[in-house]
C-alpha cells in the first residue's frame, strides 16, 4: 500500500457490470513440490507480459520446470529449466513492460530477463524482499512486475530457504530440485 492505496487494486473507473466482468484480474495456481502458490495477474498494467505468461501456462510449458535460482532475502526464479538443468526452448522474447506503477515489492512476481531490456521469455521470479533496485528507472529499464502472490507466500519463503549450490556453472541452484508441477489458470 502506498498512501493508503493498494498497488494491486484495479484502476477505478465507472463501469457497467458487463465491463467489470471483462476486466476481472486473472489468477493462476502454481503447484510446486513444496506446495501451492496463487497469483493475481495485472493485464491492466502489463498486458503483453500477462498474456505471455498465461500462454506458457495454458501450453503446459512450466510443467516439470524448476526454481533454478534461489537467493534468500531476494527472490526465487523459475520457469526455464528442467530438473536436469536443460534450458527449455521458448517463444520470441517480449517487450519489457516495467513501470513505476508496480514496483518490485515482497510477494510480487516479475519477468526475468538478460541485460537486454526486451529479452524476457518464460522465466519469472517472485520477490522475497522489497527489491527497489529492480524498478524501472532506478538502474535502467527495470524488471516488469505483472502480478502478486495472493496465497502461498509461506511456500515461497520455504523455497527461498532451501540449500543451494553451483550446478553446471550456475550459482544458487537448489541442491534438491524444487519442481513446478503445474501452472493452472483459475477460471
Amino acid at each position: 500500500m502506498i498512501f493508503g492505496l493498494s498497488l494491486f487494486a484495479p484502476q477505478a473507473h465507472a463501469q457497467s457490470d458487463a465491463d467489470s466482468a471483462k476486466t476481472e484480474l486473472p489468477k493462476v495456481r502454481i503447484l510446486t513440490s513444496e506446495g501451492a502458490i496463487e497469483l493475481q495477474l495485472r493485464p491492466d498494467v502489463a498486458p503483453k507480459t500477462v498474456e505471455n505468461f498465461l500462454q506458457y501456462a495454458r501450453d503446459g510449458f512450466f510443467e516439470g520446470t524448476i526454481y533454478h535460482r534461489v537467493i534468500p532475502g531476494f527472490m526465487v526464479q523459475g520457469g526455464g529449466f528442467t530438473r536436469e538443468m536443460a534450458r527449455k526452448e521458448t517463444r520470441t522474447p517480449i517487450q519489457n513492460e516495467a513501470s513505476a506503477t508496480l514496483p518490485n515489492l515482497r510477494g510480487t512476481v516479475s519477468m526475468a530477463r538478460t541485460n537486454a531490456p526486451d529479452s524476457a521469455t518464460s522465466q519469472f521470479f517472485i520477490n522475497v524482499g522489497n527489491n527497489d533496485f529492480l524498478n524501472a528507472g532506478v538502474r535502467g529499464a527495470g524488471y516488469a512486475v505483472f502480478g502478486k502472490v495472493t496465497a502461498g507466500m509461506g511456500v515461497v519463503d520455504t523455497i527461498a530457504k532451501v540449500k543451494t549450490a553451483r550446478v553446471r556453472g550456475m550459482a544458487d541452484v537448489p541442491v534438491n530440485p524444487v519442481i513446478i508441477e503445474s501452472v493452472t489458470v483459475l477460471e
